[in-house]
């Protein structure tokens, strides 16, 4: 009777280490396949992932996983699931930090999550590498394997692969106005899940950078050199390389932008032209000027207008219109 029960314990041991393997086994290499330019690539779905979403993820969070591999860095994300796990539109928040720091839990985008999650959004909250360490364009090659990865795993997770949308702040703004406005052209779209497209079909800039070729990207040259490595102000074709107004065509997406008036980190102006170049192009593009309002939507002054949990609401019914009701 000892030996008998000896051995259903050594066999169930044996069972929880397989299935810790199995959680564990890096996932297999898919081939390179790429899609064209602009079109959204058919999702397809590691070799181990699973085919249905999983039920118990409704409603929860999951922390800390792994969306992609690069320079031997694993690139983390928190997962926010809906209630409803079926072909729920996502989107995705890159968080501010000057491109040197911050985290997917924190910047003033951090706040709209639940209200995304609420309403039954996907929600997926990115981390990415870091200058000095990491220099650019680093960040925005991670932020664009994020939108591929989400499409590669899209039945895992639950969403539907063609309403992606995408907002940041600060450094966040500037990546995503970046994400929206470059293709595969631009030469971002590096690592894994080449066979599928990092465009999204709609754009939140929260105070973003937009323009480097204007003067403004000069007024902190030792930021520069951390973050590009160079000065920009002296080197115009980085500069223009690294700008979201260069890549503005017809075909982007819809963008919703955000800009405090009293913002001295990165002027309004800069805003002001990224929504200027992308009205010129036929995009779809509109230009909230908050209010009392510095860097961060911080109050200058006075009580920002709008105030911040409007600003919320302006968003999320702006990934209502565009992800939702096409």
């Amino acid at each position: 009777m000892l030996q008998q029960k000896i051995l259903a314990l050594c066999l169930v041991f044996f069972a929880i280490a397989c299935q810790r393997a199995d959680v564990n086994a890096p996932a297999p290499t898919i081939a390179p396949n790429i899609a064209p330019t602009n079109t959204l690539a058919t999702p397809t779905p590691r070799a181990n992932a699973q085919l249905t979403p999983d039920s118990r993820n409704a409603g929860k969070v999951e922390r800390d996983v792994t969306y992609c591999t690069m320079d031997n860095v694993a690139l983390k994300m928190d997962a926010y699931y809906p209630r409803v796990l079926n072909n729920a539109p996502a989107v995705v928040y890159v968080h501010g930090g000057g491109w040197t720091q911050g985290d997917k839990s924190s910047g003033e985008g951090a706040r709209d999550i639940s209200e995304l999650q609420t309403r039954g959004y996907a929600v997926f909250s990115i981390n990415y590498r870091l200058a000095p360490q990491y220099k650019f364009p680093a960040q925005i090659q991670d932020v664009k394997c994020a939108i591929r990865s989400l499409r590669a795993n899209a039945a895992q997770y639950g969403l539907d692969p063609n309403r992606v949308g995408v907002w940041g702040g600060s450094a966040g703004g500037h990546l995503v106005a970046l994400l929206g406005t470059s293709d595969a052209r631009a030469g971002f779209d590096v690592g894994e899940y080449a066979e599928q497209s990092s465009r999204v079909q709609a754009v939140v800039d929260y105070f973003g950078p937009a323009d480097f070729t204007n003067g403004y990207i000069g007024s902190n040259p030792v930021t520069m050199q951390r973050v590009f490595g160079a000065n920009l102000s002296n080197a115009s074709e980085l500069a223009a390389r690294y700008s979201p107004i260069t890549y503005v065509s017809q075909d982007d997406p819809p963008f919703s932008i955000l800009h405090g008036d009293k913002d001295e980190v990165v002027p309004l102006s800069q805003s002001q032209i990224l929504n200027d170049k992308l009205k010129s192009a036929g995009v779809e593009s509109s230009l909230v000027v908050v209010k009392n309002a510095g860097h961060g939507f911080a109050p200058s002054g006075g009580a920002i207008n709008p105030s911040r949990a409007e600003i919320t609401r302006l968003m999320a019914d702006f990934f209502d219109k565009q992800l939702k009701s096409k």
